[in-house]
């Protein structure tokens, strides 16, 4: 059996982990820092919101396992607010397929548990680089798929790939119970205000430990009125200062969160991080796997200049979550690390094989989540038309929100000014009584 160890216990590292194991002939070691009850007694990780595309890659491995429980969405209210108190451009954005949202202790914590039942050797323990030095000398594969605490840096900044040198937004996150709903009779629904200038605020309906409830994402520009959760409140005081910035920005929403509370103590989440991309493979000794591409060599992954390991998910591919690509690109990403390392059949995991892995699947699917997310951050003339659009165009409502659910479809239409103009005009054509779309950036 060929051993393979995979270090995070993350959407990437646990679903590349379980497939192994459905399909036999791998001893699989996943190293993790908490234990699933730790996770579970733990803070919230994430703002995760699973589209169709990986919501069914976990379904063909049997991993969707709250389909029954978490709010299906498929849609997404969408406003613009140009200055406080003041909607414009209101419009619904619809999925094709409904989009899923699972508290990651709850689901994390259970697929760890799965990977025990299912023959996997589970370690909780937290790794610096020489013990993950010592791991990759006792395994043909060594999978990263974490990329903070004492393996901070391991990869290297691949710097022509990565679009940011510092946080484009600030970060907070509360998962509450007793949100209200602007129209209970329409069933859950996402909602998204932007707020030129002063930043963006997400409301995904999800599961967490004490069932159904809401997250919302407060995505602030640095120094802006957003911006002012930097001394880690607890819950109630979070809770307290988004409700004082709803009253001012978002009236209508204030409403709905009157009555709203924390679903627990660890409901709150801050922080700031820059969108980047990191080279793939980190060799042990202190080096890096090489300069990017289908380089370093043939040269067998535990070879003299020290054993080399494989990056996954984010950490390689770091997104702001305002597009929610994060769980989404993790779910491929292990999808396409699995199939890859089943076509190796017997052959040794070089340098050269993990660089060209990596490689395919930053050209199929995660370049697209980059430019993507980066759009999304920096709002270009030709975007904002789009959101001018979609205010008039239900077509171009649609296709913004499958763009999010499968990112390629940026670079048919979205990647530049021409393309976004030629689409649009094609929507004029099509609907001459529907009014005008807007030619400039939104006011």
């Amino acid at each position: 059996m060929r051993g393979i160890a995979i270090v995070g216990a993350g959407q990437a590292g646990l679903q590349l982990a379980l497939g192994l194991l459905a399909l036999g002939g791998y001893r699989v070691t996943v190293v993790s820092a908490r234990t699933p009850e730790q996770l579970l007694a733990g803070p919230v990780l994430s703002t995760q919101a699973m589209f169709g595309p990986a919501l069914r890659i976990e379904r063909s491995a049997g991993l969707d396992l709250w389909a029954g429980a978490a709010p299906a969405v498929r849609d997404v209210d969408a406003v613009l607010v140009p200055e406080p108190g003041v909607r414009a451009l209101e419009f619904t954005m619809t999925l094709d397929e409904p989009a899923q949202s699972v508290d990651q202790r709850l689901k994390m914590a259970r697929w760890l548990e799965l990977v025990a039942e299912r023959g996997g050797r589970v370690e909780y323990r937290s790794l610096d680089r020489a013990g993950l030095r010592e791991l990759a000398a006792a395994n043909e594969l060594t999978v990263v798929a974490v990329g903070r605490g004492g393996l901070a840096g391991i990869f290297e900044r691949d710097a022509a790939r990565s679009p940011f040198d510092a946080p484009q937004r600030t970060l907070a996150a509360l998962y509450a119970h007793g949100v209200g709903a602007p129209d209970p009779s329409a069933g859950p629904r996402a909602r998204m205000h932007a707020v030129p200038g002063v930043g963006e605020l997400y409301l995904q309906p999800a599961l967490t430990l004490s069932g159904p409830c809401d997250i919302l994402l407060w995505e602030a520009v640095p120094g802006s009125p957003f911006d002012c959760f930097a001394d880690r409140p607890d819950p109630d005081e979070q809770l307290r200062r988004m409700r004082e910035s709803l009253r001012t920005y978002l009236p209508w929403e204030a409403e709905l969160w009157e009555a709203a509370e924390p679903t627990d103590a660890g409901a709150s989440l801050y922080g700031a991080l820059t969108p980047e991309v990191r080279r793939p493979v980190a060799r042990l000794d202190g080096g890096s796997g090489g300069s990017g591409g289908s380089g370093g060599g043939g040269a067998a992954a535990g070879g003299a200049d020290g054993p080399a390991v494989l990056g996954i998910g984010d950490a390689l591919v770091v997104n702001d979550p305002i597009t929610g690509q994060g769980a989404n690109s993790a779910a491929r990403a292990a999808a396409a690390y699995l199939v890859a390392i089943v076509a190796r059949r017997g052959e040794p995991f070089t340098t050269e094989w993990m660089h060209d892995t990596f490689e395919r699947f930053w050209h199929r699917h995660a370049r697209h989540t980059v430019e993507f997310t980066a759009s999304m951050l920096t709002m270009p003339d030709h975007l904002q038309a789009v959101f001018g659009a979609a205010a008039e165009h239900p077509a171009v409502a649609r296709r913004l929100a499958n763009t999010y659910a499968e990112p390629i479809d940026y670079a048919a239409w979205l990647a530049s000014p021409e393309l976004t103009e030629e689409y649009l005009a094609t929507v004029r054509s099509a609907a001459p009584g529907a009014g005008p779309v807007p030619d400039g950036p939104l006011p």
